[in-house]
Parts: C-alpha cells; sequence; structure tokens
C-alpha cells in the first residue's frame, strides 16, 4: 500500500480555501491524505490531551508519522529541561500512548543534523535511541553525507536493518556534506519516502537569519518530469517491501500539497475512508 501525505498540516494554504475556522484544518487536510508527519513534537512534548484531540480529528485508518523531539536526535541542549536524556525519551513515550492506543501511530522519525556524522560515538547512540524508544517502530533519517560514502553505505544499512529500524530515503539538494544521496535501499518491511525539493542555493543557512532559512530551504515546485520519476522509484520499491509511505516536505513556497496531489494522479490512486470533504453552499 501507498500513503502519501505531507509535513503538518497547518501551512497548506491551497487545502483550506472553503474552511472559515482554522480548527478545522486537521479534519479538512484528512479529506485529502491518509498520512501526515507531526513536526510539533520535535519543538515540544505535547500534552495527552493535545494528542488524544488530533486522534479524535482524523478517521480510523488515519496514521501519523511522529517527529522526534529535537533533544532526543541531538539539535539542541536537553539540560536546561531535562536531569537525563533518558528523562526525555521516558516523556516522548509516554506521550504517544494514546496515539499507539488508537492505532494511529505510523512510526517514530529521527532526523539527526548535518553534523551528526559517522562515528562510532553516534552509532552507539542511533542503537541507544531506537532501544529507548522500544516498543514503538522508528525510521533513521541521517544529513550527513558520510553515512552513505562508499565505505560506509552497506554498512549503515545493514546496521539500520539489522536495529529494526526504517531507512529514511531523502530526495534533498546535493550540496555536499551536509547532504545525503537518494539512495533506493530498504531495511525494513515498510519504505520510507522524504521530498525535501532541490533547492540546493537555499538548503545551508550561510548568513541567513532563521526565519530567513525556513523561507527558502524548502522552496521547491517539483515539476512532471520530477514527479515521473518518483513515480518510477516508488514502483522499484512496491517490489521490494510492503508499504511505502511518501512525505512531501517541499512547503516554503506552498507546493508540497499540490505535488502531493499531481503525485497521487499520477499513481492512479484513491483513498477510501478519508474525512468527508465540506460542502461548498454556493
Amino acid at each position: 500500500m501507498i500513503y502519501a501525505g505531507l509535513t503538518g498540516w497547518g501551512d497548506h494554504h491551497d487545502l483550506y480555501t472553503d474552511i472559515t475556522n482554522k480548527k478545522d484544518k486537521l479534519a479538512t487536510y484528512a479529506s485529502h491524505f491518509p498520512i501526515v508527519e507531526l513536526d510539533a513534537t520535535y519543538y515540544a512534548v505535547q500534552r495527552t490531551s493535545t494528542i488524544e484531540k488530533w486522534c479524535n480529528e482524523t478517521p480510523e485508518k488515519f496514521k501519523f508519522i511522529v517527529k522526534a523531539h529535537q533533544y532526543m536526535t541531538g539539535h539542541s541542549d536537553y539540560r536546561d529541561h531535562y536531569n537525563s536524556i533518558k528523562d526525555v525519551f521516558s516523556a516522548y513515550r509516554d506521550m504517544l500512548l494514546p496515539m499507539e492506543k488508537a492505532g494511529k501511530l505510523a512510526f517514530v522519525l529521527l532526523q539527526f543534523p548535518p553534523w551528526f556524522d559517522c562515528t562510532n560515538k553516534n552509532i552507539r547512540y542511533v542503537k541507544y535511541a531506537i532501544t529507548q524508544l522500544v516498543p514503538y517502530k522508528v525510521a533513521v533519517e541521517f544529513r550527513n553525507q558520510t553515512w552513505f560514502s562508499e565505505n560506509y553505505r552497506e554498512e549503515t544499512l545493514s546496521f539500520l536493518h539489522n536495529n529494526g529500524a526504517i531507512h529514511s530515503i531523502c530526495d534533498e539538494p546535493q550540496a555536499g556534506i551536509g547532504s545525503i544521496p537518494f539512495v533506493g535501499r530498504v531495511t525494513d518491511k515498510t519504505a520510507f519516502i522524504r521530498l525535501h525539493g532541490r533547492n540546493v542555493h537555499g538548503w545551508t543557512q550561510k548568513d541567513r537569519t532563521s526565519e530567513e532559512w525556513r523561507n527558502v530551504r524548502y522552496l521547491y515546485d517539483y515539476n512532471r518530469t520530477e514527479l515521473e520519476w518518483l513515480k518510477r522509484q516508488v514502483e522499484i520499491l512496491g517490489h521490494k517491501t510492503k508499504d511505502i509511505y511518501i512525505v512531501f516536505n517541499n512547503n516554503s513556497g506552498g507546493h508540497a500539497a499540490g505535488n502531493a496531489q499531481d503525485f497521487l494522479k499520477m499513481m492512479d490512486i484513491r483513498y477510501e475512508g478519508l474525512s468527508p470533504k465540506q460542502l461548498r453552499l454556493f
């Protein structure tokens, strides 16, 4: 089965032209796509009531890919808020309980930063993080080229497979050490593709402010030829694995929703069991 969706549901304005209340966004989003990548959990461990609310606003078969907190992937320091990294993982696991109970958790995404290179220390930490997230399924995304260098690519894939982790296959700008190539290999019965766009000039921060960087980093509109290329990659993966999750993250300019819808048309995919679409009166 192929499941396609977007990162978050708040900023995809093309989906919400017929709604007047922003509280209806998630339910409206779920009338278009069967999955979403939840990135609010990267910034904060959410309240149980919030997780329950999101589960209640989505259809029975809807799934969340939940991004790991930034403390868990080394993007920032946990010590101002937690006594140990183990406490961070414990709070995060507890947060996921109502989503797991509702049957709406696809898996957790551990996205490591560009400076997280392939070293013995970091390999041990990835294994530790996966272990700390048991019993939840985990996908791992690297953003440092060393993991997929000629010397380490096969070992990286074997490591993910041996630890029961999903390999996050990325399409992203090729901008040096802080980016990885598209490696269409699976390490689990579930495949996962994240599409970040191909804006080479916006991929690294350089002298931009954080806000300026957010506005350009994922600024990209996949053209038809590129979507056809994606279609071929998905068809190849379909022979190697059971389920394929695809997330469009190229939303700095609001292109993700349209690209995902075009891709689904190319694949001739129509989902059943989505939220009912709101009816227009005029």
